[in-house]
């Protein structure tokens, strides 16, 4: 299954959990709780007011050797905005990556995502992992 299946998929759509792309092309969901999506827009608000010649997002796909993540919050500057907005899912990853962590996240799990979202290539972009709990 490919990324753009995923968006265009209306059974897919409004669902309450994040849902990513395995290497194998497999959906990989995980439920949030209404405090993941306070945390969410609370960082994405403090990135958009402490910096300046970007913007940020909540829910950013990103592609990745290990097939697409995403990103709780990121924030990109406009010259990377340029080149990943119309894009399905990034291909360079956002400056900035946040990861709101859940309860049954793991640190193997964060340690995982931030090791593919931070390869080469997205080299001029950071990961911070914050705790929900």
């Amino acid at each position: 299954m490919q990324w753009q299946d995923i968006c265009d998929d209306k059974l897919l759509q409004d669902l309450p959990y994040k849902i990513e792309l395995n290497q194998w092309g497999q959906i990989v969901m995980s439920p949030t709780k209404i405090k993941h999506g306070f945390f969410q827009n609370k960082i994405g608000s403090l990135l958009d007011q402490l910096t300046t010649g970007g913007e940020a997002t909540i829910e950013c796909a990103i592609q990745t050797a290990d097939n697409v993540k995403v990103a709780d919050v990121a924030w990109a500057s406009d010259e990377r905005a340029d080149i990943i907005l119309e894009e399905v899912s990034a291909s360079i990853a956002p400056e900035i990556c946040v990861e709101v962590r859940s309860d049954s996240n793991t640190n193997a799990e964060m340690e995982f995502k931030k090791s593919f979202i931070l390869r080469p290539g997205h080299r001029k972009s950071g990961f911070a992992i914050a705790s929900a709990t």
